[in-house]
């Protein structure tokens, strides 16, 4: 299983970015995935089921950011906006956690610097 965040860097506030994660080595269409993010301690920030019928949010992060994944390519996306300091945080995608929390199955993350 492997999973390869990308799509990272450094913004102003207010700018956006979109991350990507490529998944290998299982069936990716089978699972739902999420996104936490590793700050002063790992927050989970959004799942999607293994269809891409059902999106959950972290109630900080609604209307923000938006997750989606593409079965035919294997890939999750997490688009960011309106990106504000304190998302500063290293980004991983993860196999599963439809109920929040921390997976051990996810990437080596991306870091996303938000600045002012």
């Amino acid at each position: 299983v492997q999973l390869v965040e990308s799509g990272g860097g450094s913004v102003q506030t207010g700018g956006s970015l979109r991350l990507s994660c490529a998944a290998s080595g299982y069936p990716y269409s089978y699972f739902y995935m999420s996104w936490v993010r590793l700050a002063a301690g790992f927050e989970w920030i959004s799942g999607i089921n293994s269809d891409g019928s059902s999106t959950h949010y972290a109630d900080s992060m609604k209307g923000r950011f938006t997750i989606s994944r593409d079965n035919a390519k294997n890939t999750l996306y997490l688009q960011l906006n309106n990106l504000k300091t304190e998302d500063t945080a290293m980004y991983y995608c993860q196999r599963g956690c439809s109920t929040g929390g921390v997976c051990s199955i996810r990437g080596q993350g991306v870091q996303v610097t938000v600045s002012s």
